[in-house]
């Protein structure tokens, strides 16, 4: 039996440049028309055209698995009959340096957006667009004198490091805006630079990372929303009760909602634990956006770990990136995150052609794995106009995931030889269990601290029962196990400052009448956390 396939690709020299099915994504005169934006067009016509170096640096990425010359003749195996070029590994790597970053750069600037349309399920809260900020710092490139130089060195023999930060529409994951660089500027530095993408109809939402008092002005001056998570540390203001046991109050400049949030999960095991959360909103009516429901809301921020995991592990599998200059980086980095949005858009047009489908159930491995067969066949290059979800499209609905279950484990560091500190026993499974109960309790504001005294009484002729260290010492032996701070203790007694308080405890500690397990904590007996059986 002799079968035969009809492919379509463009002619002459062009032939390799396409990527499969994707290439409706990115179609021919895209590619022309950055190319030409950028003055990375070809002066003469040649084997390789810049056209085709655009899709060979995508499929590069789509193959990060094998070499050069293997990734040519992933894009050429379905040629048949058609003739193509043999280039050598070093032809293919010239025509990476001629090609640049600037096109893919450019390419990654049109196809980078929210996604979703606006009645599509998971994508919006109230009449606001989820997105949100997140950092990613373990992208490893070789270890060059180059990318050492840019990158700095991570120390520990490791390779350099890429810090990529990535604002995401939380309901398709997919990227709206991208900054990469060293990881010395930080996460909150990089984030500014991808403010100018927010808008009046977009819900940010943030880790306690990002709750600076600079940062949370500068988004609410774009006229977004925001919904973000506060170190327990931060003292805010109780300006005005709210009926849903939020306040309002400030920081620094900007009015904001607080919610003080305790959170029990019960798992299908039994196993029973408590968290906190303490959120700053700009959502100030209680009606309207009650304080359990934003609670439940920021969770959707872990969508963005599916995000980095999808980029990190699905594609490049953990690999260390190829290019050993910061050129290379640069460029490479812009290819990757284009076609990571070349594949989630896919996903989004095949999740809103049966609607009422949330994108969330589409698998991006599915995706994947048929976008790389359809380069491998040269198949569906050209848009057919009777076929909008495409191969991909259908494969992907044709195996949705269930809806999600809800699930919980602890973040943990697997590595034998880490820099992070065990963690405390907080109760939490260590492997991922199903949630069978989940309970919020939004706190009231407790009532503000008693002030601290502004001088110490002298106890020096007190009788010794009566005297601080003796008291101090009763204090923290009632409840041995008990972390102490030195102002908690002040406040406990009221007739000592924190001044004071610091410097005896030191002073104490030192000589052995009580430990100290860390910065500002004291405790009556040695106390190290108890890690999960």
């Amino acid at each position: 039996m002799t079968v035969s396939r009809v492919f379509t690709v463009a002619a002459g020299q062009f032939a390799p440049g396409h990527l499969g099915e994707l290439t409706r994504v990115v179609p021919f005169e895209l590619v022309d028309a950055i190319l030409e934006e950028t003055r990375t067009v070809q002066r003469r016509l040649r084997d390789l055209p810049s056209r085709v170096g655009v899709y060979f640096l995508l499929a590069m990425c789509l193959f990060p698995e094998i070499g050069y010359r293997l990734v040519w003749q992933k894009l050429t195996a379905g040629l048949v009959g058609v003739p193509v070029a043999e280039p050598t590994a070093k032809a293919l790597r010239d025509l990476r340096r001629r090609v640049g970053s600037a096109p893919m750069r450019g390419l990654c600037e049109v196809l980078l957006g929210p996604l979703a349309q606006p009645g599509t399920p998971g994508v919006r809260f109230g009449g606001y667009r989820t997105v949100s900020f997140d950092g990613c710092s373990s992208i490893r490139v070789p270890d060059t004198d180059r990318n050492r130089a840019w990158l700095g060195s991570p120390g520990h023999g490791g390779y350099p490091l890429v810090e990529l930060m990535t604002l995401v529409e939380t309901g398709t994951r997919a990227l709206i805006g991208a900054v990469f660089g060293p990881t010395s500027e930080g996460e909150t530095g990089y984030a500014r630079r991808l403010l100018h993408l927010l808008t009046s109809d977009m819900l940010v939402l943030w880790d306690k990372g990002f709750d600076g008092n600079d940062f949370l002005a500068q988004v609410t001056a774009t006229g977004a929303q925001a919904l973000g998570r506060l170190r327990s540390n931060r003292r805010t203001p109780v300006l005005v009760r709210l009926t849903d046991g939020s306040y309002l109050s400030m920081i620094g400049t900007s009015p904001v909602r607080i919610i003080d949030a305790q959170i029990t999960v019960t798992c299908a095991d039994g196993t029973v634990f408590t968290g906190a959360y303490r959120l700053a909103t700009t959502l100030s009516d209680a009606r309207r956006y009650p304080a359990a429901a934003l609670v439940s809301l920021y969770h959707q921020r872990w969508e963005h770990e599916s995000t980095y995991y999808a980029l990190r592990h699905t594609i490049m599998d953990g690999r260390v990136l190829r290019s050993g200059d910061p050129v290379g980086v640069e460029q490479e980095m812009w290819s990757l995150l284009a076609l990571y949005q070349l594949l989630r858009t896919a996903m989004v047009d095949a999740a809103e052609s049966r609607p009422g489908t949330d994108p969330d159930r589409c698998g991006f491995t599915i995706a994947l794995q048929t976008a790389r067969d359809q380069v491998i066949q040269a198949a569906g290059v050209i848009v057919d106009a009777t076929d909008p979800v495409g191969t991909i499209g259908r494969r992907v609905l044709a195996a949705l995931l269930p809806s999600r279950r809800p699930r919980v484990s602890t973040r943990k560091v697997k590595s034998p030889i880490s820099r992070y500190n065990e963690r405390h026993n907080d109760g939490r499974p260590d492997h991922s269990r199903t949630v069978t109960s989940l309970d919020v309790s939004v706190l009231e504001p407790s009532e503000p601290r008693p002030a601290l005294p502004t001088a110490s009484r002298d106890d020096r002729h007190a009788a010794p029962a009566e005297r601080r260290r003796h008291r101090i010492l009763a204090l923290l032996e009632e409840d041995p196990t008990r972390l102490w701070r030195p102002r908690d203790i002040a406040a406990h007694f009221g007739d000592v400052t924190l001044d004071t308080m610091y410097r005896q405890l030191s002073r104490w500690a030192e000589s052995g009448l009580i430990h100290k397990i860390g910065p500002g904590l004291y405790t009556a007996t040695p106390w190290s956390p108890t890690p999960l059986q």
